[in-house]
């Protein structure tokens, strides 16, 4: 029994690593992107990467039917969909796969923490209770994992928003019309946060494709998900309603953004101290002591054995 457990294992894990190295790129971001730049990527693309590229689409095909098929309506994904969508994830494909990616890793993590678990003798009590954490693990991993790359974009377009408000400013008050001036920021800011380019540049596309000024910055608001962009979203619609003057009310939100940025800055610099106190406790202090302390307590055992 010991032998058919553990042969399952290392096919499954073989297997494992066989999907992994069909599913990989061939080459790195950077490398097509030097390629095709060069305009040798048509060159050198060959049998070998379309076969990735078809077994790639193979294993999101089967990833989107089980995810279709455990649950056809998503009724209960609204959530999981806009953090997809904050994410980046923006296709309809998206929440089908990422659902089917939970049921799979699921199902496959509770075989192998059973199995595992029955290959180093565990009782079925405690096999089964491998299993199901090691199902738990694969349910939250993939929803972790999405929650990292939201506050990673999220962290890259509110360190790019003040200079792109800044610039948004001066566009303004030089003249140019808020959709000009969107174009031209959106234009500018490849060069700072290409992420942040193409967020304002897709909201100007569907400007152009006649979806209203309102709505287009709302969606850009939603796709990102950032609160600071919500707020300079609905300033600069509220101040279309008014009337009022959309250069001096950029100008008064830079100068409110900048401020809060500040103070950010700030907070986080006071809780340097506190968060300095554990390393301090845990690590420097104990050495500290052992250099300080050492000798002296080395001296008084010898003089204890001495007297003794």
């Amino acid at each position: 029994m010991l032998y058919i457990i553990a042969g399952s294992v290392a096919l499954t894990a073989g297997l494992f690593v066989m999907l992994v190295f069909a599913v990989a790129p061939a080459r790195s971001q950077a490398v097509r992107a030097r390629m095709t730049e060069m305009g040798l990527d048509a060159l050198l693309h060959g049998d070998a990467a379309d076969r990735r590229r078809r077994e790639r689409a193979k294993v999101r095909d089967i990833l989107e039917y089980l995810g279709e098929w455990m649950n056809p309506r998503h009724e209960r994904w609204s959530h999981a969909r806009k953090r997809l969508v904050h994410a980046g994830f923006r296709e309809e494909s998206a929440l089908p796969f990422f659902i089917g990616i939970r049921f799979a890793a699921v199902g496959l993590l509770f075989v192998y923490g059973v199995l595992g678990g029955a290959a180093i003798g565990l009782a079925g009590v405690y096999a089964m209770t491998l299993g199901f954490t090691m199902a738990a693990s694969g349910w939250v991993v993939p929803g972790f994992l999405v929650s990292s790359r939201i506050t990673r974009r999220q962290k890259e377009l509110w360190k790019a928003l003040p200079d792109a408000l800044d610039l948004l400013v001066i566009c303004v008050e030089a003249g140019l019309g808020l959709n000009q001036a969107l174009v031209r920021v959106s234009t500018e800011m490849r060069h700072t946060s290409v992420l942040f380019a193409s967020e304002l540049g897709l909201a100007n596309l569907s400007i152009r494709a006649g979806t209203p000024r309102d709505q287009a910055l709302m969606d850009l608001a939603d796709r990102t998900g950032l609160p600071a962009m919500r707020s300079l979203v609905t300033m600069m619609i509220q101040t279309e309603r008014f009337g009022t003057s959309i250069a001096h009310s950029l100008r008064v939100h830079a100068d409110s953004l900048r401020t809060k940025r500040r103070q950010m800055a700030e907070e986080a610099a006071a809780k340097t101290t506190i968060k300095l106190v554990f390393p301090l406790a845990f690590c420097i202090f104990p050495a500290l002591f052992v250099v300080v302390l050492g000798p002296a307590l080395i001296q008084i055992a010898q003089t204890l054995r001495q007297l003794g």
